[in-house]
């Protein structure tokens, strides 16, 4: 049997290796010396003990040593982010705070669908489940998970573990443009300026404005009647592109797991229904227009002065 190892500095020194294959009776006579030793250490030595203790339970509850996402798959992280997804993963997903959102995120951003939250974010994806925010005006937010994996980091080391987008108007309705023009297409529209710096970006709380990831999009920037090749902005904040709520209509992105789930395209729209809404698209062979989802789901466009609703999407 392995002895527990006694620091001298005033600790129980920490094992590095797995446990799976001993036996339960030996983590009880563990923690029957650690009690032993606690009753007549000091206060100090008392403390660091306890928390061995708490180490040593959680290795006979998830099979590993050093990190309590472990479990079958082994991997897992530490620290914070690693609390906060076993809470995230113990509670119903419509009560996860906006740190719990991210570390599922960044579990899932690690180790793709043999993350422990996986299951339950994609589950929340499915039913649509709302989760919401106080906006710094006071109105509040409602969005909902819309894509797993999907988004790439706009620094290239990967992949954004979950999508969100806004389900109500709390960000009212706007204008893309100042002028009847969509030439630099979503790229160069004053939209995406107030999203990303200006004052829509100021109504976002500061705790979301911390975590929000830039990630690349990618967009028929030309515009102007031209048409051109997607090309790539960098947004910590945007609007869908007709492609990513429709299926490839422009190449401008992929189409989100949320509503490929519900069978959306151009033709079977119903899955796309709510509020009239810009999307980051340019209408191909107009110079004045943008494609906007109308309340029913079908793609319509309209001039760029004119007002839609902005249901603003983000990443972590």
């Amino acid at each position: 049997m392995h002895a527990a190892a006694i620091n001298l500095r005033g600790g129980v020194a920490p094992e590095t290796t797995r446990f799976r294959g001993q036996s339960i009776i030996e983590y009880v006579l563990i923690i029957a010396v650690i009690g032993l030793v606690i009753v007549f250490a000091g206060p100090g030595v008392a403390g660091a003990i306890r928390n061995q203790s708490n180490l040593v339970g959680n290795t006979v509850n998830n099979g590993t040593v050093g990190g309590v996402e472990g479990g079958a798959s082994g991997g897992g992280s530490a620290g914070a982010d690693s609390a906060a997804v076993q809470v995230a993963i113990a509670k119903d997903a419509k009560d996860w705070t906006l740190d719990e959102q991210e570390a599922v995120a960044k579990d899932i951003a690690k180790n793709g669908t043999s993350s422990i939250a996986y299951a339950k974010a994609k589950a929340a994806m499915d039913a649509s489940t709302k989760f919401s925010m106080k906006l710094t005006n006071g109105k509040t937010l409602e969005y909902r998970i819309i894509g797993i994996n999907h988004d790439d980091l706009a620094d290239g080391s990967g992949m954004t573990g979950l999508t969100f987008e806004a389900t109500n108007s709390a960000l009212g309705s706007q204008r893309m443009n100042a002028t009847d023009t969509n030439a630099g297409g979503w790229d160069k529209s004053e939209l995406r300026t107030r999203l990303n710096s200006g004052d829509l970006w100021l109504l976002l709380p500061s705790e979301l404005q911390s975590k929000v990831k830039p990630v690349t999009k990618t967009t028929d920037n030309v515009g102007g009647n031209g048409g051109g090749a997607p090309s790539a902005t960098t947004d910590k904040v945007f609007l869908l592109s007709a492609t990513e709520v429709y299926g490839d209509m422009q190449s401008d992105g992929i189409q989100y797991e949320c509503y490929k789930s519900k069978g959306v395209t151009r033709s079977n729209y119903s899955g796309a229904s709510g509020y009239s809404h810009w999307t980051r698209s340019v209408r191909p062979r107009s110079s004045t227009s943008f494609r906007y989802v109308q309340s029913g789901g079908i793609c319509y466009s309209y001039s760029a002065t004119d007002s839609f609703y902005v249901l603003p999407a983000f990443c972590f």
